[in-house]
């Protein structure tokens, strides 16, 4: 049997101010627990779909320009040699 406890952290891309940079912290779900990552291709598809969905929602709507710039960044990425290391710069 084996046992491991695995720790996500992710920060929140807010537009660019004096205050609101001093405020990131882990995401959190609506529910309160963490936010984890998908775990598989599958749960990756499922969650960019779920965006694609979400496009239209006021509460993403003010970050569509980061996310944009993310989903780029991981295109590009995605397609590149796999033999090229990850640029890590997000």
């Amino acid at each position: 049997m084996v046992e491991r406890t695995e720790t996500v952290v992710r920060t929140v891309v807010r537009p660019a101010t004096a205050h609101s940079s001093a405020l990131m912290r882990p995401a959190r779900r609506l529910s309160g627990q963490p936010y984890t990552l998908p775990e598989d291709a599958v749960e990756w598809i499922e969650a960019l779909a779920a965006l694609r969905r979400e496009v239209t929602n006021p509460k993403v709507h003010p970050f569509r320009e980061y996310i944009a710039r993310a989903c780029e960044k991981t295109l590009q990425a995605l397609r590149a040699d796999v033999s090229e290391p990850a640029d890590n710069g997000d």
